[in-house]
């Protein structure tokens, strides 16, 4: 089972990578428009580079990192890489810390999947709208819907990893906490430890 969640994983990095391509790759484009849309020899030469024509890369920029950052958040970061004010939780037994971490996860699950309906039902509205220059790029089928609709996949992912989290929980226990600073110093003192006994 770890092998399929590990290539899962793998693939949504995969599609992140692309879209921050894409994200770069435009934005590149955008630059190097902005910068020759005064030489107007430029645009007569060669017509790709007529600024009229690139009004698009700002809007697909955007839209990109609301992709990545939603994705990203779905999909990649772990929950250790999270920000998190865990004073409390990390002082206690590890039999509160269990049911801290079953009580959060149920909260967390049942609210993103509660806000799943009326976002939906927001969407539904959004169907009816269209871009502001993409529309011009991809066709007359982009709608502010399917830019918007990662959000929903992030409730639901979001909500199912929580849940996951509280049951596993309710079943283990929760782990103590680590943070990566604390590893750090351990590696560190153990490099100097390395380096006492040489």
């Amino acid at each position: 089972m770890k092998p399929i969640f590990a290539r899962l994983a793998r693939g949504a990095e995969f599609v992140a990578a692309i879209m921050m391509a894409a994200m770069f790759a435009t934005f590149i484009l955008q630059i190097a428009v902005r910068y020759t849309a005064r030489a107007e020899w430029i645009a007569e030469a060669v017509p790709i580079f007529n600024p009229d024509h690139f009004g698009w890369t700002l809007e697909f920029c955007l839209v990109m990192w609301v992709w990545i950052v939603f994705w990203g958040n779905s999909f990649i970061v772990r929950e250790q890489d999270h920000v998190t004010f865990d004073i409390l939780y990390t002082h206690v037994s590890p039999g509160l810390r269990r049911w801290f971490a079953i009580f959060i996860g149920v909260m967390i699950c049942v609210g993103l999947l509660t806000s799943v309906e009326p976002t939906w039902g927001k969407f539904y509205v959004l169907r009816l709208k269209n871009t502001a220059t993409l529309s011009g790029l991809f066709g007359d089928w982009v709608r502010m819907r399917h830019i918007y609709s990662i959000y929903v996949l992030f409730l639901v992912v979001v909500a199912l990893r929580y849940g996951w989290r509280a049951i596993h929980a309710f079943r283990h226990g929760a782990e103590a906490d680590h943070h990566l600073y604390e590893d750090l110093l351990e590696e560190v003192a153990g490099d100097q430890d390395e380096k006492d006994t040489q």
